[in-house]
């Protein structure tokens, strides 16, 4: 009986597989084909006779309120050519890191048809690690400045917790974020619950969209921290649940939950510090992880879905 269903346990991995491999074929050949525009090279070699030629082809990059005369102030500003010299160190090659955006950008295609590839457009920006990536429906600025790698010297007053994710692999993480809060909508976000399931559904659809990436990656994790999440997701669960905080609409815990921070606020002292921060994010990933195994709906439909909707139809269970 056991030697039975390992067989079955085995061919019913061995098609999920099959089926996962030919999916991905099949989005590979819609070969989204981007030209990464380096803008930030542009500037660093930028001279008073070819400045308005820049302007002219960027921008969107100038804000009108500044005269020439301080963009070429900045051009050679000491910080500044520190900056370029350093993402130039970085991102000497960017093929690797352009093929895993025209993934991306594959992915979004399949299941967005509608999805028209945006100009990407690389910049740097001071170091504004709160505002890495921006994108809109035409273009994609990324300041290759906050992903010079976590231990940088430029980072030294950045907390260790945001500054862990300021490296080159997490590029492409962040840049599938910010198409997933394009596509996902969330009706209210008053509860605890609101807020696990609408974050819940922005880690699903870069399980997605960036397959490629590690699970760790996709939530900006270390493997240990996931390690830790996984481990424990069964005593989250119950701490959720016993003190009724899913439905609470207490203004407090977001902060505790689901921000950044260097670990989660249980107000445990055994535990507080052990565990990585965003926890609340990490439960709704595996909430809307169940409720999709369990519903037959596609990926856009599900980030529109209200809150109830997912929670109640999901048959989530904790990892015990």
């Amino acid at each position: 009986m056991k030697f039975q269903l390992f067989l079955l346990l085995f061919f019913v991995i061995a098609v999920s597989c099959k089926k996962e491999n030919q999916l991905e074929d099949e989005i590979a050949k819609i070969n989204t084909d981007i030209k990464i525009e380096r803008f930030d090279r542009l500037f660093s070699e930028v001279t008073s006779n070819n400045l308005s030629k820049l302007k002219t082809a960027y921008p969107f990059m100038f804000s009108e309120k500044y005269k020439d005369s301080f963009w070429l102030a900045k051009k050679d500003d000491t910080l500044q050519i520190q900056l370029f010299n350093q993402v130039d160190k970085t991102f000497t090659h960017f093929d690797d890191t352009e093929l895993e955006i025209e993934s991306l950008f594959n992915h979004l295609k399949y299941y967005f048809p509608e999805f028209n590839p945006p100009r990407v457009i690389t910049t740097t920006n001071d170091v504004d690690y709160r505002n890495r990536v921006i994108a809109t429906d035409t273009i994609a600025v990324i300041a290759l400045d906050s992903y010079l790698g976590s231990e940088h010297e430029f980072y030294g007053s950045i907390p260790k917790y945001l500054k862990a994710n300021l490296k080159k692999e997490q590029l492409v993480v962040d840049l599938a974020n910010e198409y997933a809060k394009k596509y996902t909508y969330q009706p209210q976000r008053k509860t605890l619950l609101d807020e696990m399931i609408y974050f819940g559904k922005l880690m699903y659809f870069k399980d997605v969209v960036i397959p490629f990436k590690t699970e760790a990656e996709r939530i900006g994790y270390s493997q240990t921290e996931l390690d830790w999440a996984m481990a424990n997701e069964s005593n989250i669960w119950r701490y959720f649940v016993e003190r009724e905080l899913l439905y609470s609409t207490d203004s407090k815990l977001p902060g505790r939950f689901i921000n950044d921070a260097p670990f989660t606020k249980f107000y445990l002292e055994e535990i507080d510090t052990d565990s990585p921060g965003r926890l609340g994010q990490y439960i709704g990933w595996q909430i809307v992880r169940a409720y999709m195994l369990q519903n037959d709906i596609p990926l856009k439909d599900m980030l529109i879905k209200p809150t109830e909707e997912i929670f109640n139809n999901s048959k989530f269970k904790p990892r015990k």
